[in-house]
């Protein structure tokens, strides 16, 4: 196999700025402390077993739950198995450990110290009114870049959005090369004949732990809301997806989803190379000869080495767990016909300027090399994004190629299914995200949401503590919970919350919540042309290769037009 990979070196670059751990994203800020509370210890018998959690008030609160069995030794990259039920009680007082990741380089404001780390790490956590009857449930898919995080880290606390009247559920799933390695030999050991998708899966197993327990914890096995940022949002598109995962949830919220190109099993496709291929070259990198070698490496020296050699994550198009490129199922209306909330936010790529190429010497050059690029799309392209702040027009771009195009067209994929769909833009800025050039930067919303505005990590810009922004994370609070409950999203004291649909609604996310129309109007469409054209091509990926990172359009298909 030809090296060096120049998919893999793209994917190292993207990596390091997505991951939690990331090392090439904006530096600033600093924490906030929760104040205690009382805590007493409350027991519930389960189907898997009797757990001991926290009762914190109204709320019972149950950590590190196993829902899996650890994947260790000969289990290294096979599906997860079932948890026994257990009978003697379990404590569940204590969040489980992170699954092996690469370990943070450099401090970023995404960083976190997530230790310990385990390949034992297959856990979830619950909030849960301590009334609760039959309450909706909402399962929270940690982001990271599929690489990095945890179901443990401070943005996450279910607390706030559990004191609305849901069940919220936190997972863990394993990351890396440890969650996503496709291999041929690990493909012949299947039964089904495939490989990668570990992590996926994993997901899929803690939905159905919630289905056969979430009942024991007062909730609705019937009424459960898949959610996730990042590459949480992209797993959410994964399950909505994955045939396993059909009756396993019955709505969805995907925050900052990206739909790119994944590679195939065991082919070449759209410019990627098989997953198969990718898995066997990092192999050889690591000096391991067979899976069994692999399998014997520490987990750890894993993840460092396969990051260094540039492997990225990504589920695996392999006719079985994902049966098609994402966006072929949602073309053929193949996806889970579920009320869906989805958005981004304004400032995505400020915090993750290693997805944006470099400014150009002069606005003339940056013409120059968008009308190389774009052939006949060029001056479309340049009335969206152009020259006169190149910064902010390449920021724009890469935001756009990658999330803006995939929100608006989960939406539109929905509504087109008859299904509830709802659109936002996360436009916020405060002080100390705005002096830092990080207006609505990438996961910002998540305090937000959470509730968690007190909880952000150490070095994630000071939110200020007024009502503004109380007001603000009331608002998306509410919103987030009652979408949870019935499948509309609504608050108190805020605007409602239009279907997306004619006129193209979205909520606006700025000071305060605004109701607005046309949505960055002309955004969508040639996004969607540019990749409509790639598909047809079939030698193309469709990810940050935007702008100026874009191969020419010349030769490829204008049918799509």
């Amino acid at each position: 196999m030809t090296v060096p990979l120049q998919r893999l070196a793209m994917q190292a670059a993207a990596l390091a700025c997505l991951a939690i751990s990331s090392s090439s994203c904006a530096e600033t800020g600093q924490t906030m402390t929760a104040q205690p509370q009382t805590e007493q210890r409350v027991v519930i018998v389960a189907p898997a077993g009797p757990l001991a959690g926290t009762a914190l008030g109204d709320l019972n609160v149950f950590k590190g739950i196993p829902y899996a069995v650890p994947p260790l030794g000969a289990a290294r990259w096979t599906p997860p198995q079932p948890m026994p039920p257990w009978s003697d009680v379990r404590e569940a007082t204590e969040f489980g450990p992170a699954c092996f990741q690469r370990q943070a380089q450099v401090q970023s404001i995404y960083t976190q110290d997530l230790r310990p780390v385990s390949e034992d790490c297959l856990t979830l956590n619950i909030w849960a009114p301590a009334d609760a009857e039959n309450a909706p449930v909402f399962v929270w898919i940690h982001g990271g870049a599929l690489a990095a995080g945890s179901s443990k880290e401070v943005l996450y606390d279910g607390g706030r959005l559990a004191e609305q009247g849901i069940i919220v559920v936190s997972i863990n799933y394993r990351l890396g090369i440890l969650g996503y390695l496709a291999h041929p030999e690990l493909s012949a050991e299947s039964p089904d004949g495939v490989s990668g998708n570990y992590g996926l899966l994993d997901q899929i197993e803690a939905l159905r732990w919630v289905r056969d327990n979430i009942g024991s914890f007062g909730g609705d096995a019937t009424k459960v809301t898949i959610g996730g940022e990042s590459a949480g949002g992209l797993s959410v598109m994964y399950l909505m997806a994955a045939p396993a995962a059909r009756d396993l949830f019955s709505q969805a919220i995907a925050q900052s989803a990206y739909m790119i190109s994944t590679p195939t099993l065991s082919q070449r496709e759209h410019g990627e190379y098989a997953a198969e291929e990718i898995g066997t070259y990092v192999a050889t990198q690591l000096g391991a000869p067979n899976i069994a070698t692999l399998r014997q490496m520490d987990a750890q020296a894993l993840a460092e080495g396969a990051s260094a050699a540039g492997y990225g994550p990504f589920g695996t198009i392999d006719g079985h767990v994902l049966p098609r490129q994402l966006v072929d199922v949602f073309d053929r209306g193949e996806q889970a016909p579920v009320p869906l909330l989805a958005g981004f936010n304004s400032g995505e790529i400020r915090s993750l300027t290693m997805l944006a190429p470099p400014v150009p010497e002069s606005a003339a050059a940056y013409e120059a090399a968008i009308r190389e690029r774009y052939d006949d799309l060029a001056d479309e392209f340049l009335r969206l994004y152009p020259s006169d702040d190149m910064q902010e027009s390449i920021f724009e771009t890469t935001r756009d190629g990658l999330y803006g195009w995939t929100a608006e067209r989960l939406v539109r994929s929905q509504t087109e299914l008859g299904a509830p769909a709802f659109l936002y833009l996360f436009d916020h800025g405060y002080p100390a995200a705005d002096n830092a050039g990080l207006h609505g930067f990438h996961a910002s919303e998540l305090p937000y949401m959470f509730g968690t505005l007190e909880r952000t990590p150490q070095f994630w810009p000071d939110i200020p503590e007024t009502p503004a922004e109380t007001g603000l994370s009331d608002a998306m609070v509410g919103y987030w919970s009652s979408f949870v409950r019935t499948g509309r999203p609504e608050a108190a004291n805020a605007p409602a919350w239009e279907e997306f649909g004619p006129g193209r609604p979205f909520m606006h996310f700025g000071d305060t919540p605004v109701m607005s129309e046309q949505l960055m109007p002309g955004m969508f469409e040639l996004q969607e042309s540019v990749v409509c054209r790639r598909r047809a091509r079939g030698n193309t990926a469709w990810n940050w290769n935007v702008g100026l990172a874009a191969p020419s359009l010349a030769e490829q298909a204008s049918q799509c037009d």
